[in-house]
Protein backbone atom coordinates (compact mmCIF):
# COMPACT_ATOMS: atom_id res chain seq x y z
CA UNK A 1 0.00 0.00 0.00
CA UNK A 2 1.49 3.42 -0.86
CA UNK A 3 1.77 6.55 1.72
CA UNK A 4 -0.94 8.15 0.25
CA UNK A 5 -3.94 5.21 0.19
CA UNK A 6 -2.45 4.52 3.97
CA UNK A 7 -3.30 8.56 4.44
CA UNK A 8 -6.47 7.81 2.91
CA UNK A 9 -7.42 5.17 4.60
CA UNK A 10 -6.34 7.21 8.08
CA UNK A 11 -8.62 9.64 6.65
CA UNK A 12 -11.64 7.64 5.98
CA UNK A 13 -11.63 5.24 9.57
CA UNK A 14 -12.24 8.50 11.12
CA UNK A 15 -13.85 11.50 8.85
CA UNK A 16 -13.85 14.93 10.42
CA UNK A 17 -17.03 17.01 9.82
CA UNK A 18 -19.14 14.36 7.60
CA UNK A 19 -23.14 15.12 8.08
CA UNK A 20 -25.47 17.79 7.04
CA UNK A 21 -25.17 21.61 9.39
CA UNK A 22 -28.51 22.44 10.75
CA UNK A 23 -27.24 26.21 11.42
CA UNK A 24 -25.29 26.98 8.62
CA UNK A 25 -24.86 30.52 6.84
CA UNK A 26 -24.08 29.01 3.63
CA UNK A 27 -24.32 25.78 1.64
CA UNK A 28 -22.59 24.73 -1.71
CA UNK A 29 -23.28 21.76 -3.90
CA UNK A 30 -20.90 20.40 -6.87
CA UNK A 31 -21.33 17.65 -8.65
CA UNK A 32 -23.36 15.88 -11.30
CA UNK A 33 -25.83 12.63 -10.32
CA UNK A 34 -25.43 11.24 -13.59
CA UNK A 35 -21.75 11.04 -13.35
CA UNK A 36 -22.03 10.14 -9.41
CA UNK A 37 -19.85 12.30 -7.91
CA UNK A 38 -21.26 14.83 -5.77
CA UNK A 39 -20.06 16.89 -2.77
CA UNK A 40 -22.11 19.04 -0.84
CA UNK A 41 -20.11 21.84 1.88
CA UNK A 42 -21.81 23.44 4.73
CA UNK A 43 -20.19 26.59 6.35
CA UNK A 44 -20.89 27.98 9.59
CA UNK A 45 -19.12 31.58 10.17
CA UNK A 46 -18.15 33.38 13.61
CA UNK A 47 -17.08 37.14 14.24
CA UNK A 48 -13.26 37.14 15.49
CA UNK A 49 -11.22 39.95 16.01
CA UNK A 50 -13.61 42.18 13.68
CA UNK A 51 -13.92 39.91 11.35
CA UNK A 52 -16.51 37.03 10.07
CA UNK A 53 -14.54 33.88 9.97
CA UNK A 54 -15.40 29.53 9.17
CA UNK A 55 -16.51 28.91 12.60
CA UNK A 56 -17.23 25.09 10.91
CA UNK A 57 -17.52 23.35 7.81
CA UNK A 58 -19.32 20.38 7.24
CA UNK A 59 -20.04 17.89 3.78
CA UNK A 60 -22.21 15.19 2.94
CA UNK A 61 -20.48 13.69 -0.02
CA UNK A 62 -21.48 10.28 -2.63
CA UNK A 63 -17.83 9.88 -4.43
CA UNK A 64 -14.89 7.92 -4.30
CA UNK A 65 -13.19 7.28 -0.80
CA UNK A 66 -10.51 10.24 -2.11
CA UNK A 67 -13.03 12.44 -2.15
CA UNK A 68 -14.38 12.08 1.34
CA UNK A 69 -10.95 12.30 2.23
CA UNK A 70 -9.89 15.06 0.92
CA UNK A 71 -13.07 17.20 2.02
CA UNK A 72 -12.81 15.85 5.73
CA UNK A 73 -9.10 17.38 5.40
CA UNK A 74 -10.65 20.39 3.95
CA UNK A 75 -12.82 21.47 6.69
CA UNK A 76 -10.80 21.09 9.31
CA UNK A 77 -8.62 23.72 7.56
CA UNK A 78 -11.35 25.85 6.96
CA UNK A 79 -11.39 26.56 10.41
CA UNK A 80 -10.23 29.91 11.18
CA UNK A 81 -9.77 31.30 8.11
CA UNK A 82 -12.11 34.38 6.27
CA UNK A 83 -14.03 33.91 3.50
CA UNK A 84 -11.99 35.36 1.13
CA UNK A 85 -8.33 33.08 2.94
CA UNK A 86 -11.03 30.27 1.83
CA UNK A 87 -11.54 31.32 -1.52
CA UNK A 88 -7.45 31.60 -1.91
CA UNK A 89 -7.44 27.83 -1.38
CA UNK A 90 -6.50 25.75 -4.12
CA UNK A 91 -7.47 22.00 -4.34
CA UNK A 92 -3.87 21.13 -3.92
CA UNK A 93 -3.77 23.13 -0.66
CA UNK A 94 -7.22 22.13 0.53
CA UNK A 95 -5.82 17.96 0.57
CA UNK A 96 -4.22 18.74 3.46
CA UNK A 97 -1.88 16.08 5.01
CA UNK A 98 -2.80 13.64 2.21
CA UNK A 99 -0.61 15.68 -0.16
CA UNK A 100 -0.89 16.07 -3.34
CA UNK A 101 -3.14 13.47 -5.34
CA UNK A 102 -2.24 11.21 -8.27
CA UNK A 103 -3.30 12.12 -11.18
CA UNK A 104 -6.26 9.96 -11.45
CA UNK A 105 -7.94 11.61 -8.01
CA UNK A 106 -7.36 15.43 -9.17
CA UNK A 107 -10.89 15.39 -9.98
CA UNK A 108 -11.68 14.91 -5.73
CA UNK A 109 -9.59 17.79 -5.05
CA UNK A 110 -11.03 19.90 -8.04
CA UNK A 111 -14.44 18.82 -6.46
CA UNK A 112 -13.95 19.75 -3.03
CA UNK A 113 -12.79 23.31 -4.22
CA UNK A 114 -16.19 23.64 -6.11
CA UNK A 115 -18.24 22.59 -3.15
CA UNK A 116 -16.43 25.58 -1.10
CA UNK A 117 -16.50 27.94 -3.90
CA UNK A 118 -20.32 27.46 -4.19
CA UNK A 119 -20.84 27.65 -0.58
CA UNK A 120 -18.61 30.79 -0.67
CA UNK A 121 -20.74 32.21 -3.19
CA UNK A 122 -24.12 30.93 -2.68
CA UNK A 123 -27.26 31.00 -1.09
CA UNK A 124 -27.77 31.15 2.70
CA UNK A 125 -28.72 27.78 3.71
CA UNK A 126 -32.01 29.16 4.80
CA UNK A 127 -32.52 29.96 1.58
CA UNK A 128 -35.77 28.14 -0.78
CA UNK A 129 -33.97 24.96 -2.26
CA UNK A 130 -36.17 24.68 -5.25
CA UNK A 131 -32.86 24.84 -7.50
CA UNK A 132 -31.11 22.64 -4.13
CA UNK A 133 -31.93 19.28 -3.11
CA UNK A 134 -32.77 19.20 0.55
CA UNK A 135 -29.86 16.21 0.68
CA UNK A 136 -27.71 14.68 -1.52
CA UNK A 137 -29.51 11.33 -1.41
CA UNK A 138 -32.51 13.07 -2.85
CA UNK A 139 -30.89 14.65 -5.60
CA UNK A 140 -29.70 11.43 -6.73
CA UNK A 141 -33.11 9.43 -7.05
CA UNK A 142 -34.78 12.52 -9.15
CA UNK A 143 -35.99 11.23 -12.37
CA UNK A 144 -33.42 11.79 -15.24
CA UNK A 145 -35.59 11.82 -17.96
CA UNK A 146 -38.21 9.85 -20.43
CA UNK A 147 -37.23 6.82 -21.83
CA UNK A 148 -38.32 6.00 -25.11
CA UNK A 149 -38.70 2.64 -26.69
CA UNK A 150 -39.13 1.97 -30.62
CA UNK A 151 -39.14 -1.00 -32.19
CA UNK A 152 -36.64 -2.62 -34.75
CA UNK A 153 -37.62 -3.55 -37.71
Amino acid sequence: MSEFEEKVRDALSNPQNQGEMNDADSVGTVGSPDCGDMLRMWLKFTEKDGQKVIDRASFQSFGCQTAIAVASMATELLKGKTAEEARNLSANELTGELGPLPPMKIHCGQLVEGALRSALDGSPADAPTQDLAPTLSSEMQKPKGTIKIVPLD
